[in-house]
């Protein structure tokens, strides 16, 4: 089976996928794709603010800095972004026209 998924470049703007709905819970958030029926769990509440801030900073590190995460956990982050990408969670944002 081929991925036919956009690779992750943080480097892009990206957004929480128009069919995903994020339910706030305790430990963070569930998160469930209407389109391919996947169910994930965002297991800490500074991650729920990064998925929920990417539509508003052109790229993954503005995001990251925007919502307060310290350097050393840019990493961690960006593979939860990756995943989440894979998933179809989360998908890059349409260019704007000029």
């Amino acid at each position: 089976m081929t991925d036919t998924a956009v690779p992750f470049d943080p480097a892009v703007p990206w957004r929480k996928s128009p069919s995903v709905a994020l339910r706030p819970e305790p430990f963070g958030a569930l998160v469930y794709h209407f389109g391919n029926r996947k169910l994930s769990f965002l297991k800490s509440k500074p991650l729920v603010a990064v998925v929920t801030a990417l539509e508003a900073h052109p790229d993954v590190p503005s995001t990251l800095a925007a919502c307060e995460v310290p350097e050393g956990q840019h990493r961690a982050y960006v593979t939860a972004l990756a995943t989440l990408a894979r998933s179809q969670m989360i998908e890059r944002r349409p260019e704007e026209s000029a």
